[in-house]
C-alpha cells in the first residue's frame, strides 16, 4: 500500500515588507494579534537588503515567496534556491491591452483609464501599452486622452480624488525621466503629466497620467515596467501583429484584449504569450484567492503565489509504504 500524504499548510510564517511601505503590514498584523493565534506563528521582520539576505540564508527557512521588480526576482531565487529552498519569484511586467475597432469604446475607455491609473500605475497587473489596431486608433485616442486629463489627482483620502501620488521623490523621478527617454527616442506626448502643482501638496511625489504617442517598439518605455502612471500607445493593422508585439516582449504576467468578436478572443487566448489574459478586462487577477500565472521575465520558479498554487507550495508531502502480514499471529 502507497499513500501520498500531505502535510497542508502546517508552517509558521515570516513577512518582511518593502521598507518603502511598512505602515500597510503593520496595520495587517495588529488585526492578525487580534484574532488569537499563537505567538510566533505569523511573525514580520522590517528592514532593507540585511534583512532580505539573512532570511535567504537562515537554515530553518525551506521555502521564499517573493514579489517585486524581475532584477531582484533574479537575485533572490538564485540566491535562495542555491540553499536548497523552495522558491516563487515574481518579477516586473509591461501588460499590453489591444483594442480592436469592435470593441465597445465606453467601456474599454473605462477599464483602461482604471488598470493604467489606478493606484498610480503601482501595481504588477497595470496596463502599460495600448495597442490600437485598424479603425480602433483614432476613436479610442480621442476617447482616453479626455479621460486622462479629467483624472483628479491629489491627497487620496479628500472626496472625488481618483489618483494619489507615487511612493516617492525618488520614484517620480525614476517615472520622470523614463517619460523624457521616451520623448527623445521619438515619442509624443499625447497627455503630460509631468512636474504637476497640487494646491496644497505642492512637495508631494505627483504625477498626473501621462500619455505617449507613437512608442517604436524597440524603444527603452516600451520595454521598461515604468511602475507609474503612464501609458504607452502603439498601432498595427491586424490582430495578428498586435499579437506578435505582445509576443516579442521579455515580459510575460498579463495580456488583454478588448472586442466584441468570440472569434477574436479565442485567436488570443490561444497565441497571446502571457500567463494572464484578459478578453475585456484590465486587471486580469480580480481576487486575492484568484490563479495567478506570470511567464517569461515576469516569473521565476515553478508554483505561483495564488490560488491553489500557493497551497501546494506551502505544503510538504510526504510518500509512505506499507506492507501488512495476513497471519497476524506470526507477529506475537
Amino acid at each position: 500500500m502507497v499513500h501520498a500524504l500531505r502535510d497542508r499548510c502546517g508552517n509558521t510564517y515570516l513577512v518582511k515588507p518593502s521598507e518603502k511601505v511598512p505602515l500597510t503590514m503593520q496595520r495587517v498584523f495588529q488585526l492578525i494579534e487580534q484574532t488569537g493565534l499563537p505567538a510566533g506563528v505569523v511573525n514580520l521582520v522590517h528592514g532593507g537588503k540585511t534583512a532580505v539576505d539573512a532570511i535567504l540564508d537562515h537554515p530553518t527557512i525551506r521555502a521564499i515567496s517573493f514579489v517585486g521588480s524581475s532584477p531582484v526576482a533574479k537575485y533572490v531565487y538564485s540566491r535562495a534556491a542555491a540553499q536548497g529552498k523552495r522558491v516563487q519569484c515574481q518579477g516586473g511586467a509591461k501588460n499590453p491591452l489591444i483594442i480592436l475597432p469592435d470593441a465597445d469604446l465606453e467601456s474599454t475607455t473605462r477599464i483602461t483609464m482604471d488598470s493604467a491609473f489606478g493606484c498610480a500605475g503601482q501595481r504588477c497587473l497595470a496596463a502599460s501599452l495600448a495597442i490600437t489596431v485598424g479603425d480602433a486608433q483614432k476613436p479610442f485616442t480621442e476617447a482616453i486622452a479626455d479621460s486622462a486629463q479629467a483624472r483628479r489627482v491629489g491627497f487620496g483620502l479628500e472626496d472625488g480624488i481618483q489618483m494619489g501620488p507615487v511612493i516617492s521623490h525618488q520614484s517620480r523621478e525614476r517615472i520622470e525621466g523614463l517619460i523624457n527617454q521616451g520623448i527623445e527616442q521619438g515619442a509624443t506626448a499625447l497627455i503630460d503629466g509631468r512636474n504637476p502643482t497640487i494646491a496644497g501638496y505642492e512637495q508631494g511625489s505627483f504625477i498626473r497620467p501621462t500619455i505617449l504617442q507613437n512608442l517604436r517598439p524597440d524603444s527603452t518605455l516600451a520595454t521598461t515596467e515604468v511602475f507609474g502612471p503612464v501609458l504607452g500607445m502603439l498601432h498595427v493593422e491586424t490582430i495578428d501583429e498586435a499579437i506578435a508585439l505582445v509576443n516579442r516582449s521579455q515580459w510575460g504576467n498579463m495580456a488583454c484584449l478588448f472586442t466584441s468578436s468570440g472569434a477574436a478572443a479565442r485567436k488570443f487566448r490561444y497565441e497571446a504569450e502571457a500567463g494572464n489574459i484578459g478578453i475585456n478586462i484590465g486587471v486580469a487577477a480580480p481576487m486575492a484567492f484568484f490563479p495567478f500565472s506570470g511567464w517569461k521575465e515576469s516569473f521565476y520558479g515553478d508554483l505561483h503565489g495564488q490560488g491553489h498554487h500557493a497551497i501546494e507550495f506551502f505544503t510538504q508531502t510526504k510518500v509512505v509504504v506499507e506492507r501488512w502480514l495476513h497471519d497476524w499471529s506470526r507477529k506475537f
